[in-house]
């Protein structure tokens, strides 16, 4: 008897075959397979195609009208059948991205205890600092290829979320495979559960976290360690990738570990090449140089200061000398212009501060005073305040420049500095918008305006491919500025004549791809990956994970 190469043997029977997701196909076991696993009387009669099931999968995602029961309705579809899950987000991606992710995403971290169904991922606690080997292979992290992982901190714009912050990771991870090509057993979703200061969830009955202040100094400094050393030890081809994390402990954790094991973080360095990338589209778009944008960044949390460097050190790679660099890229706190001088400046934001001698042709430290001091190119919000960006903002940066780039980049959509349609009302049209959160289209005049996303999803996926296909021994900023770089080659100019400045997101997957194949170039060329490692983007691309059903036979 001949079999299927695809087919793949199945130790489970019964209803622990319908109840694992991973191996469950629900109406579409196959008569055969309903006799092989013992599967007879414990489904309905038809046997469904995989079509057919996506058509009913879609049907009851859009008869929810709320954004989270669509969350809810997904994540129960993903801890019932993987395969399904992952075929419907693959299918309507830009339909359902920001139901899994961003923006709806913060409204199912703040509700995690109380939307929590089953478990998925790992969750490790100070407990567990002398037992990491053990609870890691728990979760069989031998086979993960990639880790998401966060300490729930710095949660979004929304902050410390205790052990709801479980849905970033998971979200995350969700579009490794849906954009990245991942296979779902390849991903691993971990919070670092050390406690939370959010009295709400302290006082909440229902709260499933740990129940005590957040762990910090030297005890959270080891507990990190012991983490980071189990993985290297039960893990080491995984690319590990820092979500979430406060200001301070982001850039902290990345410094420390970035040479340790392939790493990054995604608030710092997806970001920034998100944002360089849509800065190099607006330059386009308004027909100057890059080399020539002045950026004023509202912001000195870790995504602002990780902006701000990048965007250094993007133009440092187009020529400009770390001096030029520094004036044309400021930086903002809520006490204005950061100063290499001033006495509380923390040790992370002195990576970005003016240095004293610039600061001093500036007589007004504040953000307006600034802009009509320097007449900046671009203004970029990233402080998660409502607002930041002021009509007294928007006017001067039109007073400066024809036109100027704005960028209100927080998320979720509550936290954005400015929305577009008042920018093009303060701007008089002339603004090239991107943001953070998605936002509709704009009629005005009688010209449809529409607005890039500025999604890390366009990086953090093509990022960690590339990394774990290279088997990069870090991840360097040199990769970093190779995918902002390509991100922003792939937009056209017919995306640049409707308003956009990045790629739309109709092929993610190549998007992915092609970041990859940069990142991996890059990576050969430093040295971080062997040279044989070297592939092109059509390949990735097909080596890709597509979701089906594969023919099963017992064990």
């Amino acid at each position: 008897m001949s079999h299927d190469r695809d087919a793949l043997y199945v130790g489970l029977r019964g209803s622990a075959l319908l109840n694992n997701s991973r191996l469950n196909k629900g109406s579409a076991f196959t008569e055969q397979e309903r006799l092989d696993f013992g599967l007879e009387g414990l489904l309905p009669h038809h046997v469904s195609t995989l079509e057919e099931q996506l058509t009913v999968v879609v049907e009851n995602f859009r008869t929810r009208a709320a954004a989270i029961d669509k969350y809810v309705y997904l994540r129960a579809l993903q801890d019932r059948n993987e395969t399904l899950f992952f075929a419907a987000l693959t299918a309507n991606l830009a339909e359902m991205m920001p139901i899994v992710y961003t923006p709806t995403v913060a409204q199912a971290v703040e509700r995690f205890s109380h939307i929590f169904r089953s478990a998925r991922g790992l969750y490790i606690t100070p407990e567990d600092v002398d037992r990491m080997d053990l609870v890691l292979h728990n979760a069989a992290i031998g086979e993960a290829a990639v880790i998401v992982c966060t300490d729930n901190e710095g949660i979004l714009g929304i902050g410390d979320q205790g052990t709801g912050g479980m849905a970033i990771p998971i979200g995350k991870l969700a579009l490794y495979v849906a954009v990245g090509g991942f296979s779902p057993e390849q991903c691993l979703p971990i919070c670092l559960d050390v406690g939370t200061d959010n009295e709400v969830l302290l006082q909440d009955p229902m709260y499933l976290g740990v129940r005590a202040p957040r762990l910090r100094g030297d005890a959270y400094e080891e507990f990190i360690d012991a983490f980071v050393q189990g993985v290297k030890r039960c893990a080491p081809r995984a690319v590990l990738q820092w979500e979430d994390f406060s200001r301070d402990k982001a850039f902290d954790n990345l410094m420390r570990y970035r040479e340790q094991l392939p790493s990054f973080n995604d608030d710092i360095q997806g970001t920034t090449a998100v944002t360089v990338a849509a800065l190099m589209g607006a330059a386009e778009a308004a027909g100057r140089p890059f080399t020539e944008e002045v950026v004023c960044i509202i912001g000195a949390g870790g995504a602002g200061v990780g902006v701000a460097d990048g965007v250094s050190v993007a133009l440092q790679a187009e020529g400009l000398t770390a001096q030029q660099a520094a004036r044309q890229v400021l930086v903002f706190d809520r006490r204005g212009l950061l100063v290499e001088n001033r006495e509380d400046l923390a040790e992370y934001k002195r990576l970005v501060a003016t240095p004293v001698e610039i600061a001093a042709a500036f007589p007004d430290h504040s953000l307006p005073g600034v802009i009509e001091a320097v007449r900046p190119t671009a203004l970029i919000g990233l402080s998660g305040t409502p607002g930041a960006i002021t009509e007294q903002a928007a006017r001067l940066m039109a007073s400066c420049t024809e036109r100027p780039a704005i960028f209100p980049m927080s998320n979720p959509t509550s936290k954005a500095e400015a929305c577009p349609a008042d920018l093009l009302e303060w701007t008089d049209g002339r603004a090239i918008i991107a943001t953070g959160s998605p936002f509709d289209p704009v009629t005005r005049g009688g010209r449809t305006y529409q607005f890039s996303q500025a999604n890390n999803v366009y990086i953090f996926p093509g990022v960690g491919l590339g990394a774990s296909v290279s088997r990069a021994r870090a991840i360097s900023p040199g990769m970093i500025v190779a995918a902002a770089r390509r991100l922003h080659q792939l937009t056209e100019p017919q995306d640049y004549a409707g308003g956009l400045v990045l790629p739309p997101v109709h092929d993610l997957r190549a998007i992915a791809a092609e970041v990859a194949a940069a990142t991996i170039a890059v990576a050969v060329e430093e040295q971080l990956a062997p040279p044989e490692t070297m592939t092109d983007a059509t390949s990735l691309r097909d080596s890709m994970y597509i979701p089906r059903y594969r023919p099963y036979l017992p064990a």
